[in-house]
């Protein structure tokens, strides 16, 4: 049998002796490269593939590889890259394990690592394509676009990959919001005393693009804002072609960011897209234990309260922090010695109510106020200045900032596009009425009661 029916055979074999999560994870993608020797060379996709296979899988390949040959061959694994890669000394551009004095503060958070991150099934691909960026920066997957909603982890992952990079590397980073980068453009736009602003310009450009590695939290606050996606579109340009990671984060995918241009969707489709989903129960246990650990609550927690909690918090991390912080503050409180079952459910009473209210998005309170205002939702998300529109929407922005935790400039974003501007003077007039119109008040209480 030649090399490559040796290895079909295989995994075929070994599909049979695992469930298809493991597999799809750990095999897939793989090819048999060479035997010689006595050793089996093994072509895997990423580093963390090689270190998982050595660590979980080795007699198990071990085993069924002797099934299908006849013969026990010791096994290595290696990376695509590697091959026929000749040995060399590291070049100026990488100096690796010299530290950086970097003139631009890299904005990296350093309690945010890859030791800190706890890795489960929901996303456990993001953290793997996360390590592989940042043992390879500019040259494994480039950009890396890491997507899902808020507080699973996106901008602990980024900021882990930063800080790994800086840790083991001399290459300048930067981490900044979406906010952060429009508030710099706009101020391109700012004269000194003599009429001219090259001093900025030149300061701007220095700091986004001198620069080897950009990671860039929430690309979707771009929406709406046309002069600061084209100066990103230059600057994700010039990073790009100088083989400069950039790493970038979304709410969702780049495909469904409508109100972005379509040359930026087609530049974040060029790399690696990867989803962080909600955490499945054993994650959200594993998250809570760590948790635990890191306010010396070990010994002090019953088992059956981390249940509880896992249980009832299951949308994301932030939820699950917040519930054992709150019952952390209950039992210091109450000086209560041991917190147990009885003591979780009183302290996490109000808060167990409120995250499983019904979970108000901005979509949902659009429809709701249409539907009150007998108009359409895409009128509200429209440009039409009419007052049976603008009024409405005017509500339906004054609900949104109300009821959800959500900013003026995404608000404004899922209004079509508005400028963040347009939601603050909404927010402030609709506070306005309610305090000067008993009829708008009665109103804007009974959509707030449907609401809830």
């Amino acid at each position: 049998m030649d090399k490559d029916t040796i290895w079909l055979n295989f995994l075929n074999l070994i599909r049979s002796k695992l469930t298809s999560l493991p597999y799809d994870t750990w095999f897939k993608g793989t090819k048999l490269y060479e035997l010689n020797d006595g050793v089996a060379k093994v072509v895997v996709p990423m580093h963390i593939h090689k270190k998982h296979l050595s660590d979980n899988y080795i007699d198990l390949i071990i085993e069924t590889f002797n099934e299908v040959t006849g013969t026990n061959f010791e096994f290595q694994f290696i990376l695509e890259e590697e091959i026929n890669l000749k040995k060399k000394q590291p070049s100026n551009d990488d100096n690796i394990g010299v530290p950086f004095n970097n003139p631009v503060q890299a904005n990296l958070n350093p309690k945010y690592t890859f030791e800190s991150f706890i890795v489960g099934e929901s996303n456990f691909f993001a953290h793997a394509a996360g390590v592989s960026v940042a043992e390879n920066p500019g040259k494994a997957y480039n950009p890396l676009f890491i997507y899902g909603n808020s507080g699973l982890g996106k901008t602990h992952l980024m900021h882990a990959v930063g800080n790994y990079i800086v840790k083991n590397t001399s290459k300048k980073v930067l981490y900044v919001t979406s906010e952060k980068f429009v508030s710099d453009f706009l101020n391109l736009t700012k004269k000194d005393s003599n009429g001219t602003n090259h001093d900025y310009i030149e300061y701007f450009k220095d700091k986004y693009r001198n620069i080897d590695v950009l990671i860039i939290d929430d690309i979707q606050m771009l929406s709406g804002a046309p002069a600061s996606q084209k100066e990103f579109f230059h600057t994700f340009n010039d990073l790009y072609d100088g083989n400069k990671q950039i790493v970038i984060s979304s709410d969702r995918s780049p495909d469904d960011l409508k109100l972005l241009e379509e040359r930026l969707v087609t530049r974040f489709n060029w790399g690696l897209k990867v989803n962080i989903y909600p955490p499945d129960y054993e994650l959200r246990i594993n998250i809570l234990k760590k948790k635990m650990i890191n306010k010396d609550l070990s010994k002090t927690i019953t088992n059956d309260v981390l249940e509880y909690v896992a249980n009832n918090f299951q949308a994301d991390v932030r939820q699950l922090e917040g519930a054992l912080t709150r019952i952390y503050a209950y039992a210091t409180m109450f000086n209560v010695p041991e917190i147990n079952l009885d003591v979780a459910i009183e302290a996490l009473k109000d808060y167990l109510n409120k995250s499983l209210s019904i979970k108000n998005d901005i979509h949902r309170i659009q429809k709701v106020v249409a539907e009150y205002y007998k108009v359409r939702v895409d009128d509200l998300k429209a440009n039409k200045r009419t007052y049976d529109i603008a009024y409405p929407r005017q509500v339906a922005m004054y609900l949104s900032r109300e009821l959800t935790d959500e900013s003026f400039i995404k608000i404004g974003m899922e209004f079509g596009g508005k400028n963040h501007s347009t939601v603050i003077y909404a927010c402030n007039k609709i506070e306005q009425d309610i305090k000067c119109n008993k009829e708008i008040k009665n109103v804007i209480d009974n959509l707030i009661k449907q609401l809830k």
